[in-house]
């Protein structure tokens, strides 16, 4: 029994579920934040150990402050904030109807605005309790962007470039910071019909226990971790490459 703690949001399915699942069989006690209540107590009582709920919509600007509490209540140290709420309602072009500022704010405020007020709240605690972590779940869609997907790209880049900064003024405070960048991953709020129903692209998607393996590596030291791995190579051709990738992306189907 390992007698660590770790907050998770995002925690009701896809790769938050699956990391409740291993730190639960792995001994760790945790509280699981999500907006679904009936799935999180669904989770509880499928996982027994030691889960704690806190159900909430990371969009309230209140919800940060009470999750703070509710885990300085329960716990007496805390190991491991992960970031991990986050999604995508639609695809389209800025400037189309119903996707012009309004919609980049709302996916702003769910995939990068939610994670800075968590970790606001819980870095005091963080800090006590070091050496701890933060693992924000960020994307490869914040390195590297593609059209249609604007708002959330906007986002997770926002994310990506707080996480490294982050890192480096929390190092002195004994609280590391690490960034995993997922690719395509199927879950329920992505589940890619798009890549998955083709058997020579099924390949490229990923699965949440992939997911959770790297958020584990990026909690025990690495700065930054794609899954799957492979995706780490699409970065690094967008940086040296970028009138390639401009052409091949320009280049594709709408």
């Amino acid at each position: 029994m390992s007698g660590k703690t770790a907050v998770i949001t995002g925690a009701s399915s896809g790769i938050g579920e699956a990391l409740a699942r291993r730190l639960v069989g792995d001994g760790w006690r945790v509280l699981l934040i999500a907006r679904r209540r009936e799935r999180l107590e669904e989770l509880a009582a499928e996982l027994g150990g030691d889960v704690l709920l806190e159900p909430a919509d990371l969009t309230d600007p209140e919800a940060a402050a009470r999750i703070a509490a509710r885990a300085e209540a329960e716990f007496d140290r805390l190991d491991l904030l992960v970031n991990n709420a986050g999604g995508n309602r639609k695809h389209g072009a800025f400037g189309d109807p119903d996707y012009g500022y309004e919609y980049v704010r709302e996916i702003m405020e769910q995939n990068f605005d939610s994670a800075v007020r968590v970790t606001q709240a819980l870095l005091p605690f963080l800090r006590r309790s070091a050496p701890s972590a933060i693992v924000n779940v960020g994307s490869i869609a914040g390195r590297i962007a593609r059209p249609k997907v604007g708002a959330y790209n906007a986002a997770k880049f926002a994310l990506n470039g707080w996480s490294e900064c982050l890192y480096y003024e929390q190092r002195p405070h004994g609280v590391h910071v690490g960034l995993v960048t997922p690719g395509f991953i199927a879950t329920e709020g992505f589940p890619q019909p798009q890549l998955t129903a083709k058997l020579y692209t099924r390949w490229m998607v990923g699965r949440p226990e992939q997911a959770v393996d790297a958020i584990l590596k990026a909690a025990d030291g690495r700065a930054e971790v794609s899954v799957p791995a492979w995706y780490g190579l699409l970065p690094r051709l967008r940086y040296g490459a970028p009138s390639l990738v401009r052409l091949a992306l320009t280049r594709r189907k709408p």
